[in-house]
């Protein structure tokens, strides 16, 4: 009887060797038994320590999915290395795509482009058009430096006119008649060595004044311009960005042109030195931005004073 209680249980021993062996007790001791006795070796150890992470719980079902979409002959192996084989083939897919971004680049106002400075992208004014004549709309935009008592007195050291299309039509620099104590380059850009070969004042005031005359003149604070000039302009054809309502903020106080420039031309100037052709020009595309309401409002403007003129005449 002790000797069939021993044959008994080295079979049990036996059909438990060749029976599957579950999850639960699938450990490492025991699995690297099975991968030492199995002839696939090293493979196999990477199959099951990814088997591991991937904690898969289907073993058959997964394996029947994984057959016919990857079309390979699976091994006739245990359940386990069948489940690692078909994890691995699910992970084994097409590569992940990144979704293509919609282009969101969005149109430019006519005269701007964009450029990168230090790796920042600012916009800069440029002409909407090749042509450089003289245009009945005339940008005007003047830089100033220092003379007199501390240099506290402004004094012409360049001007600039632009046409309606952005194009410069007259830049020079002017040549004080004062001794200068200021150059203010930090704002106005404007170095010794631009005045040596400068025009005369005279010169500059006559052909400015020529080219101005019966056109209408465009700029942001035109009446300091024109004082520096010397020079005047009829008041029904001056556009100052300045003074204009509704370029004013809330309280109705005028806005520096920077701000119009950033606020309704998307653009950036005046970061550092001021540029006269790049001021003229940013003041002539807010007239143009704005040109058919603010002609508008003129001519409601004068039909209205018309109409006052002639009630006090009938009054009369």
């Amino acid at each position: 009887m002790a000797r069939n209680r021993r044959k008994r249980d080295r079979g049990t021993e036996v059909a438990a060797v060749a029976a599957p062996i579950p999850d639960s007790l699938y450990t490492r001791k025991s699995c690297n038994h099975l991968l030492a006795d199995d002839d696939r070796g090293i493979g196999d150890r990477m199959a099951f320590d990814k088997h591991k992470r991937t904690h898969a719980s289907s073993s058959a079902a997964a394996a029947a999915e994984a057959t016919p979409s990857t079309g390979r002959t699976m091994p006739a192996v245990n359940s386990n290395w069948i489940q690692l084989q078909a994890t691995l083939d699910k992970s084994q897919g097409a590569p992940f795509k990144k979704k293509a971004k919609p282009n969101s680049a969005a149109s430019v106002h006519t005269g701007k482009v964009d450029a990168t400075e230090n790796g920042v992208v600012v916009s800069l004014l440029l002409p909407s058009s090749d042509d450089c004549s003289v245009t009945r709309e005339l940008a005007l935009d003047c830089e100033m430096v220092g003379v007199g008592y501390e240099g506290k007195k402004d004094a012409l050291a360049r001007v600039s006119l632009v046409n309606k299309w952005g194009n410069v039509v007259y830049d020079k620099h002017v040549r004080p008649q004062e001794f200068v104590k200021d150059f203010r380059t930090a704002v106005s850009g404007v170095r010794p060595r631009d005045l040596r070969n400068g025009e005369k004042l005279w010169t500059v005031q006559k052909e400015v004044a020529e080219l101005i005359k019966g056109h209408i003149l465009v700029g942001h604070a035109l009446r300091n311009d024109l004082k520096v000039l010397m020079l005047s302009h009829p008041k029904k054809h001056m556009r100052d960005t300045h003074s204009y309502k509704p370029l004013c903020n809330k309280v109705g106080r005028p806005r520096a042109l920077r701000h119009l420039a950033a606020l309704h031309l998307g653009c950036q100037i005046q970061e550092g030195e001021h540029n006269s052709v790049e001021d003229a020009r940013a003041a002539m595309f807010l007239y143009q931005r704005f040109k058919e309401e603010w002609e508008q409002n003129l001519r409601h403007r004068k039909h209205l004073a018309s109409e006052q003129e002639k009630k006090k005449e009938r009054i009369k």
